[in-house]
């Protein structure tokens, strides 16, 4: 009797211990310590594939400690490109609340087409790799409620979206959301919206949401990852000098290298100037130091928190190669394409471009009026048309194509008529049919043309473009918004049954901005050509400079758009012309090559097709 009692009380013992050790908290751990122990990268996302170790990346382990910290509800990354990102914010966000605190989670990316290939490509294979999350995900391949955009786990979910599906944005209550590269987003889902403001509104039914936002900067003043970081606690990555100990951020102003060496292709070392002491170290003794970074904050007492760091930061990435892509970006700018410089200043520096209130003057344009010699320049390799069409008037310009996209303006002009009467369709017709001379007999046609069909004659314009398709004669619209692609894949949802090509017009106008800009001949420099009768005259010029980008605001979000620079002018034909123009050169994939290049490509397939017979 004894012994039963003995033997059951053993078994309530081990019972309640069991019991127990399941009511037993986790052990306490930050998430950088969470991903050091558990997470592995996978190869088809990691240069080296493995065991996570955030000490080969310093600057990381702060931010993602404050994301598993209770008492942060919300931390922001504005970093530059290629500083994980996504790996240390939202995957082993993911992987962390998955293992350790189950919940509905949110991933957003900008498009729903990303969201599927972060899915594809980060998410599917991180939880294949990490056995804790393996565990998780076991025998859920062939649930029918697990897809690319969805994966559940036991006590919760992971739901990847795209910031431009409104339906997506108004589902399921989340509550942890990842938003990834927010300036990206589109102002808004449809029409419902800010997309990052509708994701939010999901985080409610939870007293203990959380949200990531990362992004690389984009435009000063449109930027949302610049909004939210002035709205933290702004922690900037400092690490300390090599000669003092004097804690600092890596600025560019500080980097001391040899341009000339680096022009002439010479291979040398990349230094850094303290702001405490004077002293120039190299880039090796900084990054050594790199484990003793940290971040300091400007406002410590705000909730959210920000950080910021630079690609001068980035362990993986030399000096050597920032310098390089400065040097290239920097000259570029200097023939006046500054998008380099932009796209530099945004993904290196992770800084803001300024680019407010663009806009041209016409007087400089009419400097550069210059003889041509005839019809065509030597250095033309096709024409293209770009056709506006008005209630009373069709107003066309031809346009040469050279080497790097040149441009020589060939002529520009009015077809003036009542557009009911066949009569000024032919009259359009036989401009697009003529042929332009060079100076040694050779003669051009129409490569390819974009033709505005907007308007009161809209189905018109459908019945002249596909009766001319086959001379790539091109029907567009214009679809407004700095968000829409420069060029959509042609639609035949008309009556007419044309392809009709959307152009993204406001991108297309800040092409032939950034081209008028660039100061010498060379590649995407534009000529004119003298000469009254060719229609490049002082209104030509007036009308091409006749807009200005403005930041403005819609449903509450910073973006941008072109405006008329003077209010009553309205005769901004020439820059629509020039925009068609140049869209015809993408559309019809020209190749714009040096002439011995053509030559040889020539003779090539020549060879390939063989002997003719005879």
């Amino acid at each position: 009797m004894e012994n039963d009692l003995h033997n059951v009380s053993n078994q309530t013992k081990k019972l309640f211990e069991k019991i127990f050790l399941k009511l037993k908290p986790p052990e306490r751990m930050t998430l950088s310590e969470w991903a050091d122990k558990y997470r592995y990268l996978s190869s088809e996302s990691a240069a080296e594939p493995g065991k996570w170790r955030t000490d080969r990346a310093p600057y990381q382990r702060e931010p993602m400690d404050a994301i598993a910290d209770p008492h942060t509800k919300k931390v922001i990354l504005m970093w530059a490109s290629q500083m994980g990102k996504t790996d240390c914010a939202i995957l082993n966000t993911v992987g962390y609340y998955m293992h350790r605190e189950p919940a509905p989670i949110m991933i957003l990316q900008p498009t729903v087409e990303m969201a599927e290939t972060t899915s594809k490509n980060r998410l599917s294979p991180m939880l294949r790799d990490t056995p804790v999350l393996a565990e998780l995900t076991k025998n859920k391949s062939r649930d029918k409620n697990n897809t690319i955009q969805e994966k559940q786990y036991p006590g919760g979910y992971i739901v990847l979206q795209g910031a431009n599906s409104p339906a997506a944005l108004a589902s399921r209550p989340i509550r942890i959301l990842c938003a990834d590269e927010i300036d990206r987003y589109p102002p808004s889902a449809g029409n419902e919206g800010d997309p990052l403001l509708l994701a939010q509104k999901r985080m409610t039914a939870f007293w203990n949401a959380k949200e990531v936002c990362t992004s690389t900067p984009t435009i000063k003043g449109a930027s949302r990852i610049e909004t939210e970081y002035e709205h933290s606690t702004k922690e900037v990555w400092n690490v300390p000098c090599p000669a003092c100990g004097e804690y600092q951020q890596l600025t560019w102003a500080k980097i001391k290298f040899d341009e000339e060496r680096f022009r002439e292709g010479n291979d040398q070392e990349v230094f850094c100037e303290c702001e405490h002491c004077g002293v120039v170290s190299s880039e090796h003794e900084w990054k050594k130091l790199f484990g003793q970074g940290k971040y300091i904050a400007e406002h410590p007492k705000r909730k959210a928190r920000g950080f910021y760091a630079n690609g001068l930061a980035n362990a993986f990435t030399e000096w050597r190669e920032i310098v390089n892509d400065f040097i290239v970006a920097y000259d570029e700018s200097k023939k006046g394409n500054i998008n380099p410089m932009k796209t530099w200043t945004n993904t290196v520096m992770a800084q803001t471009w300024d680019d407010d209130g663009v806009q041209l003057d016409d007087d400089d344009l009419i400097t550069r009026l210059e003889d041509y010699g005839a019809q065509v320049p030597d250095g033309v390799i096709a024409l293209t048309a770009g056709i506006d069409t008005q209630d009373d008037r069709f107003e066309y310009e031809i346009v040469g194509w050279g080497v790097g996209k040149e441009s020589w303006g060939i002529e520009t002009g009015k077809v003036y008529g009542d557009l009911k009467q066949k009569e000024v369709w032919e009259r359009l017709d036989q401009i697009l049919l003529k042929s332009w001379t060079k100076a040694d007999g050779t003669r051009l046609t129409l490569t390819a043309a974009c033709m505005d069909s907007g308007g009161h004659f809209t189905n018109e314009v459908y019945r002249f473009c596909l009766a001319r398709w086959g001379r790539n004669v091109w029907a567009i619209k214009g679809g407004h918004g700095m968000d829409t692609p420069y060029i959509s894949p042609p639609s035949k949802n008309n009556r007419v049954k044309v392809p009709l090509f959307t152009l993204g017009v406001d991108t297309g106008k800040c092409l032939v901005y950034d081209r008028l800009k660039i100061k010498h001949p060379g590649p995407g420099y534009c000529h004119f050509p003298k000469g009254e009768e060719l229609g490049y005259n002082e209104m030509y010029f007036k009308g091409l400079t006749a807009e200005k980008k403005v930041m403005t605001y819609k449903k509450g979000h910073a973006t941008y758009e072109w405006v008329l620079k003077e209010q009553g002018f309205r005769r901004n034909e020439p820059l629509d012309m020039r925009d068609y123009a140049q869209a015809a050169v993408e559309i019809a994939n020209i190749p714009l090559e040096p002439r011995e290049t053509r030559k040889k490509q020539t003779k090539r397939r020549r060879q390939r097709r063989g002997p003719i017979d005879t």
